[in-house]
């Protein structure tokens, strides 16, 4: 392990070459591009290791399409399962794992790629590679749409791995294909942005094949199952929900309570139940609003996509994927703002629809912090600016943490103790005071002795983490870079001309 002569002392943190997992030269540019002009010698450094962090250990199986041996493999599938779909995992795939465990997030393998969707255009590498994972994720959404985590494909090769629990989950899944069955709706809200990023940066629309419509049209069917209400609003009767998940477990947080139904949600909000939130922790009161913005936001994206296409049912699609957004958006506005005694109007992180909410954040992503991110607000908006202040405030949000070495917000899936990096670059991403920048870069720079990002940090002890290697929030930090880099150049340069990729 190399260490550097600066302050910090961080390793060098990149495999060797012959040990990565996949190579692109305009990542390489942007490297020596950054870290070229960049004051703080370890600020350069982290940037060095944790912007490849994705494509240098986690691309487990990629194929442009054109592999005959794979396609042989496919042909031969099809020969021997006549159930299976036509152009069932054919074209560009890519498996992206979250990190130290092999599968694959939806809402993971999004916010990873998305520090090189600007570069799909300047290297052909990058754009199969995303192209890849937009056509896998549409595979994995298609199999089984209420789950968050995936084994690998098929036709890679790689080993299936367990998850070490035994749940009970309708409805039902295949393990071999399925590494965790938790229903959140941000994972589909992701599967949408990937494919939503990829048009905004290269306007093109290769994902838009017959497997990835219907992928959408099993996302419509989950957000048109879980925007029913617990009970029918016209007789009264409880009508099971499609979704319920239970697990054998001492932990609250990872099971639904009421033989895995979940808590009571109230009928004419407009809004759609999330069973576990993106920590893959359960929901209290199901109406979960970071992932309702997010859909929203997502869903509108998606409209507009189909709308430049121009064809009469793509017309049809876009219009009923902007009704979704707008009901969507309404019931936030309506259900998803209290009044708070001390901080007036804000956003709730959770609510039933009856009236009772959660008052808290999470650090994960989406989150109530990042609500000017996804583009659901502006910064400045009154009732996020308020939502801001309760938020990162200890007697406002209850996983605020502060100690003598860290500070953050943390989240239920660590514990009380630990406060999350991630907290902190989502906050110097919505922030336009410097001082506040540098100093949650500042937090996130010196926790990060191994030269990468951890999940968690004990706010007491700062070296005592979770989870040294994390590609998901190596990536938000490589993008918060690239942030500061066009929005705020003076405060990471030399120079304070803006960098844009």
């Amino acid at each position: 392990m190399l260490r550097s002569r600066r302050p910090l002392k961080l390793p060098f943190q990149r495999p060797n070459p012959h040990c990565r997992t996949f190579h692109s030269d305009a990542i390489e540019r942007v490297i020596s591009d950054i870290t070229s002009r960049m004051k703080d010698p370890d600020l350069a450094r982290l940037f060095e290791n944790a912007f490849p962090s994705t494509t240098d250990t986690t691309i487990k199986f990629h194929t442009d399409g054109k592999d005959e041996k794979i396609n042989q493999q496919l042909r031969s599938r099809r020969e021997k399962y006549a159930w299976l779909d036509k152009g069932e995992w054919e074209g560009p795939q890519s498996f992206v794992i979250t990190g130290d465990i092999l599968a694959e997030w939806l809402r993971d393998s999004t916010n990873q790629l998305k520090p090189y969707q600007a570069l799909a255009l300047k290297d052909p590498a990058i754009y199969t590679l995303i192209l890849g994972a937009i056509n896998t994720q549409s595979e994995y959404v298609i199999l089984s749409p209420y789950c968050n985590a995936f084994q690998p494909p098929p036709i890679s090769g790689l080993p299936v791995s367990l998850n070490g629990q035994d749940d009970v989950v309708h409805p039902i899944y295949e393990p071999l294909s399925v590494f965790e069955c938790k229903y959140e709706l941000d994972s589909l809200a992701h599967f949408l942005a990937l494919a939503n990023e990829f048009y905004h940066h290269t306007r093109k629309t290769d994902f838009l094949n017959p497997r990835w419509y219907k992928a959408l049209d099993q996302l419509l069917s989950v957000l048109e199952a879980q925007s029913q209400s617990t009970f029918d609003p016209e007789t009264g009767d409880y009508r099971p929900n499609d979704y319920t998940f239970q697990r054998n477990t001492n932990t609250g947080t990872e099971t639904l309570s009421l033989a895995g139904v979940g808590n009571p949600l109230n009928s004419g909000t407009g809004l759609v139940r999330s069973a576990f939130r993106p920590s893959d922790d359960a929901t209290i009161f199901g109406f979960f609003i970071p992932a309702n913005a997010q859909m929203a936001v997502e869903l509108k994206r998606t409209a507009a996509v189909l709308r430049a296409t121009g064809t009469a049912s793509d017309a049809e699609l876009s219009q009923t994927l902007e009704g979704w957004s707008k009901r969507i958006a309404e019931g936030i506005w309506e259900h998803g703002v209290v009044k708070h005694k001390t901080y007036g109007e804000v956003f709730a992180y959770e609510v039933d629809g009856y009236g009772s909410a959660l008052m808290m954040d999470d650090a994960n992503y989406p989150s109530l912090l990042a609500l000017p991110l996804m583009g659901f607000v502006k910064a400045d908006e009154a009732t996020y600016k308020n939502t801001r202040r309760m938020l990162l405030d200890k007697v406002g949000n209850p996983y605020f943490l502060t100690g003598k070495e860290f500070q953050g917000i943390g989240g239920p899936h660590i514990g009380l103790q630990n406060a999350w990096p991630m907290s902190l670059l989502v906050q110097a991403q919505t922030s336009d005071d410097d001082e506040e920048i540098m100093g949650c870069l500042q937090l996130v720079l010196k926790s990060s002795k191994l030269g990468l990002i951890h999940e968690s940090v004990n706010v007491n002890y700062s070296h005592s983490y979770t989870r040294s290697w994390f590609a998901w929030a190596n990536g938000v930090f490589a993008e918060t870079i690239l942030n500061l880099a066009k929005r705020k150049p003076h405060l990471i340069f030399t120079d304070p001309k803006p960098y844009e990729l």
